[in-house]
């Protein structure tokens, strides 16, 4: 079946209006969809979840960096980066293609504030510790994006469109969807099965037991910043009991690390900033990946959290996590307020 591959260019604009044409056109001619920014509709909707939607929905994303950073956010970060962020976040197939020598672009192609020169100079950095190419030339550009796309799509298959007449008719689609639940709810009923046969919970650590969270701190200007490793010991309700209310209905694992990290942050912000020395700017914290690992499969092992069983697109790859039955009714227990005696 013939498939097309949406791809997000993401780049600054005005300096290089020749370089994005170049793609476009080498993308077109690979039976691509390009979107950007040239092709976003005029909305009152939020800029950034706009473009956060619009990414979602990509089955890959293409960076072009030149010699400027662009504009701005109301956070001090670029777009383009935070573009380029959230794709690395959400596990986007990506390539980028960096200017070879930025000392060599017209003054008018390049940013004369030294703040934005120094931020272009750390997000070059960042770029070059993943897959990236370099060119020089606006056609340049274009051939060796056209090429590097090709060995893309087979390193990462993607799930593509496809035209709707070459789709199974909406009898076989529903019969699909039927057979599909179906499946997903004896899995489940499979797993709740083989769980509650194996995992004795009695001597599993939960309620006020303690566990130490590792985690980083950070502080400064963006692109001076500072970090040193922290830890902190919680019981398993005050854990539980601060992520249980974003999983009433369902939260992906990306929602459930920042509600840990603006937690963390709230309690230890002073203790960052202390050991952060001559850094005030900008506090933040993020849990580490083996401690926020463990937080997840303890829970689940509590039978406290599950994953999610909800249909969504084929092209969310995000892990979600909802309560379970349990997990509601604890989360009452421990966040209910209760009445004051007298």
């Amino acid at each position: 079946m013939d498939k097309k591959y949406q791809v997000f260019v993401s780049s600054t604009y005005v300096d290089l209006l020749e370089e994005r044409k170049e793609v476009i056109q080498a993308l077109l001619e690979l039976d691509c969809i390009p979107v950007g920014m040239e092709l976003f509709p005029a909305s009152d909707e939020d800029q950034w979840t706009f473009i956060q939607s619009v990414i979602d929905d990509c089955d890959y994303y293409v960076l072009i960096l030149g010699g400027r950073y662009g504009s701005c956010s109301e956070s001090g970060m670029g777009y383009t980066e935070m573009e380029y962020r959230y794709a690395l976040e959400t596990g986007k197939p990506i390539i980028s293609f960096v200017y070879k020598d930025p000392s060599q672009l017209a003054v008018s192609k390049t940013d004369q504030d030294q703040e934005l020169s120094e931020k272009l100079g750390k997000f070059r950095e960042l770029v070059q510790k993943k897959l990236c190419k370099y060119w020089e030339t606006p056609a340049e550009l274009g051939g060796v994006v056209g090429r590097s796309l090709v060995q893309l799509k087979k390193r990462s298959p993607a799930v593509g469109w496809v035209k709707a007449d070459l789709l199974p008719d909406e009898d076989s689609s529903q019969e699909m969807l039927r057979l599909r639940k179906e499946i997903e709810k004896l899995e489940e009923e499979l797993e709740q099965a083989s769980s509650s046969s194996t995992i004795d919970q009695t001597n599993l650590a939960q309620g006020d037991d303690l566990f130490e969270v590792s985690f980083m701190g950070e502080a400064g200007e963006f692109f001076e910043r500072v970090s040193v490793p922290l830890t902190a010991t919680y019981s398993w309700n005050t854990i539980f009991g601060e992520l249980a209310p974003s999983l009433i209905d369902e939260e992906s694992d990306i929602g459930l690390k920042n509600r840990l990290n603006a937690f963390l942050l709230r309690n230890h912000e002073d203790e960052v900033l202390r050991k952060c020395r001559g850094h005030h700017e900008r506090p933040s914290c993020a849990i580490d990946s083996s401690s926020y690992e463990t937080i997840v499969v303890q829970l689940r092992a509590l039978n406290l959290i599950d994953k999610s069983t909800r249909n969504r697109s084929v092209k969310d790859k995000k892990t979600y996590w909802c309560l379970t039955t349990k997990g509601d009714q604890v989360m009452v227990g421990l966040r209910a307020i209760r009445r004051e005696d007298g």
